[in-house]
């Protein structure tokens, strides 16, 4: 005999396996949302050790970091935007304390990726006080950055344009991966054409990572990794760029921008200042307008108070410099192993430890080496030469590569789109350690590139 089923049973039954099926995947999703929320906040997070006063002055940097910027005169406290400028807030170039990209939409470049103008030197004296002033000499009607908009009444400089050649590399194993070599070019310029001697070079903003803990890095234990006439024979002759600061009035180590052509964190947030956003500051008092810039020098304020005040520069620089590094994730210890035995720690030096007895792991050592002739840009910054460039800190590289969703890049130019392709890029003293990255079979690359996405 057979018993007539319980519909209304079973019905029940049909709609609690939904609930909870519904239950289920909304809480995935709120963690999944959560944790996107975690990750896109991880760089924008404050020391937990400041007193109160101090929690003050952090969040009065941040708030000029992040507040728009406007036109003088203004009823707000945040005037003095351009004449000329390229972004009104320093978020535009560092969303969320994470790296620029190239692109903003398809085709149109973003604010945070600048270009850099300078012309060769002509070896007068002249030229040789402003190579040992700024590193480098300005392009005569441009200066030293490309500035995209401008105040009304004062026309912007330039747009610029950015396509890709091809090549492709062959892995001994047979895999084949597409390298991008960008193609700068400008348009619409504003003030006619450029020097006939003009190097055009591209940089990406960086992510605003660990900034004040590699403040704390010595002098002396950057330079005892100096070996500029590689008197170990190991093929690697790294050296230290000595820059002028503008506000010691003396020569320093420089460790800051792609190049270490800057020696703190005051001193290139000043230099953004008055680059990316035409602010006049205690290190740059006077606005970068060229003489046949005639409309910017009459809409500049020079000679007035500076428009990023000393109070201000410092609470910004305080902000920055107190920003907590988020923890490392590293499980992948084969991988760290097998970077090691390539070679790559030679440059990349994994640790210091601090004078307060921290000890950080930044895998760089902060020294210009060549890089070889396909990441060479011919400009020189101080004493880093045109095929030179800084090691940069590889630590929170998978979390600045996950903020950077489809918008991927590495390397000083955006070229790369992961860190296969960046690795593949390293030529000169690193051409060893690339040969022997890319004579690894497939599955110990894998090892060493998920290494880096945890480090």
């Amino acid at each position: 005999m057979h018993r007539k089923p319980n519909y209304k049973y079973l019905l029940v039954l049909s709609i609690s396996i939904l609930a909870v099926s519904l239950m289920v995947r909304v809480f995935a999703n709120g963690l999944e949302d959560l944790s996107i929320r975690v990750l896109n906040q991880s760089f924008t997070q404050i020391q937990p050790d400041l007193n109160n006063d101090e929690v003050d002055e952090f969040i009065l940097g941040k708030s000029f970091f992040r507040i728009p910027w406007v036109e003088a005169p203004s009823a707000t406290t945040r005037d003095g935007l351009g004449p000329l400028f390229s972004a009104n807030t320093c978020i535009n170039c560092h969303a969320k304390n994470g790296r620029g990209k190239v692109f903003e939409t398809k085709n149109i470049v973003d604010r945070s990726h600048v270009i850099r103008l300078s012309i060769l030197s002509n070896g007068t004296d002249e030229h040789q006080r402003m190579i040992a002033k700024f590193g480098f000499i300005p392009e005569p009607s441009y200066g030293a950055q490309i500035s995209i908009n401008g105040v009304p009444g004062v026309p912007f400089e330039a747009k610029p344009l950015v396509h890709y050649s091809t090549k492709d590399i062959h892995y001994p194993d047979g895999t084949i991966v597409t390298l991008q070599q960008p193609i700068i070019k400008l348009k619409n310029l504003g003030y006619g054409d450029l020097h006939p001697n003009t190097i055009v070079s591209a940089r990406i903003a960086p992510a605003l990572v660990g900034l004040g803990l590699l403040e704390q890095i010595t002098d002396a234990q950057i330079l005892a990794n100096e070996d500029v006439h590689d008197a170990n024979h190991d093929g690697i002759s790294g050296k230290a760029n000595r820059v002028w600061s503008s506000q010691t009035k003396q020569v320093e180590i420089g460790r800051y921008t792609w190049k270490a052509s800057t020696p703190t964190i005051r001193h290139q947030l000043a230099n953004a200042a008055i680059n990316d956003m035409g602010l006049t500051n205690p290190i740059h008092e006077h606005q970068s307008c060229m003489p046949i810039q005639i409309e910017c020098i009459n809409a500049s304020k020079d000679g007035e108070k500076h428009e990023l005040t000393a109070q201000r520069l410092s609470a910004i620089s305080y902000y920055l410099t107190n920003l907590k590094l988020p923890k490392s994730i590293v499980k992948e210890y084969q991988g760290q192993r097998l970077f090691s035995e390539i070679g790559c720690l030679q440059c990349h030096i994994s640790s210091y430890l601090l004078p307060s007895t921290t000890t950080i792991y930044p895998y760089s050592d902060f020294l210009l080496h060549d890089m070889g002739e396909g990441l060479a840009d011919s400009r020189s910054e101080f004493d880093a030469l045109g095929n030179e460039w800084r090691t940069p800190p590889l630590w929170r590289l998978g979390r600045v590569a996950l903020m950077l969703k489809d918008n991927k890049n590495f390397l000083h130019d955006g070229r790369a789109r992961n860190f296969e392709q960046a690795i593949l890029w390293h030529g000169g003293e690193a051409e060893k350690s690339k040969t022997l990255f890319m004579n690894l079979p497939i599955s110990s690359r894998d090892k060493i590139l998920q290494f880096l996405n945890e480090i």
